[in-house]
């Protein structure tokens, strides 16, 4: 999932951001309350994890702008993290329309165990049907299992080349720069005098397309790539 964190403790924020990247997820981060809501209603996440007690802005603020924002910003799944303990407080995050709340201090297996639940949970915006597989031609992803086949047959794909996948596809017919890519795949600045992005994509390609017709895997030069079936 493209998951945005909204948590002010730096230390637990990176420790967060780090296991969450171990399980394939893509993250963004915000320490601050003000930054936070800037992404969340700008940005297409799968899930939200807002921490209530933030600098600038708190998180139930965040919580009641996504849910009265346009579109599909609106259904977008939150976790609610805090250190309040008081019973008021969990049932006002809850009505204002959180989908799960956990108290500080937890088991960070706790916290990765309810995104997961959250995860299986995942509509699509206004039908009720459960999205657990992307498609393309013949191209299907699984976001439990995290595999993807073409025509039937598995791809051996890494960690990196199946997240690298899912940015690409989640964002098909869109073209995704390098410094896009290195961000939401790797979370670091892009340094033009490397060639990880060039690499990670060869290797994708060499999995994805090169076995296979059509090829879904495409290089705009000078702009970046672009996951698109050109047939049609």
């Amino acid at each position: 999932m493209r998951i945005l964190l909204v948590e002010d403790e730096r230390r637990l924020a990176d420790f967060l951001v780090k296991g969450l990247h171990e399980l394939g997820h893509l993250v963004d981060l915000a320490l601050d309350g003000v930054e936070g809501k800037r992404l969340a209603l700008g940005g297409e996440y799968d899930l939200l994890v807002l921490d209530v007690m933030l600098p600038g802005i708190d998180g139930l603020s965040i919580l009641e702008a996504v849910r009265k924002a346009p579109g599909e910003c609106a259904r977008t799944p939150v976790l609610m993290l805090t250190a309040r303990d008081e019973i008021h407080d969990r049932v006002r995050g809850l009505e204002a329309g959180a989908d799960d709340y956990l108290v500080k201090p937890f088991a960070v297996s706790e916290l990765f165990a309810r995104i997961g639940a959250l995860s299986r949970r995942m509509v699509v915006k206004g039908t009720g049907t459960a999205v657990a597989v992307l498609r393309m031609a013949d191209l299907e992803v699984d976001l439990i299992a995290r595999r993807a086949t073409r025509g039937g047959h598995r791809l051996d794909l890494t960690g990196k080349e199946f997240a690298l996948l899912l940015v690409l596809l989640r964002r098909r017919g869109q073209i995704l720069s390098r410094t896009t890519i290195a961000e939401q795949v790797w979370d670091m600045q892009f340094d033009s005098q490397t060639n990880l992005v060039e690499v990670a994509i060869r290797r994708l390609r060499s999995k994805l397309d090169d076995p296979f017709e059509p090829k879904l895997l495409h290089t705009e030069r000078g702009m970046g790539y672009v996951m698109e079936d050109r047939r049609t």
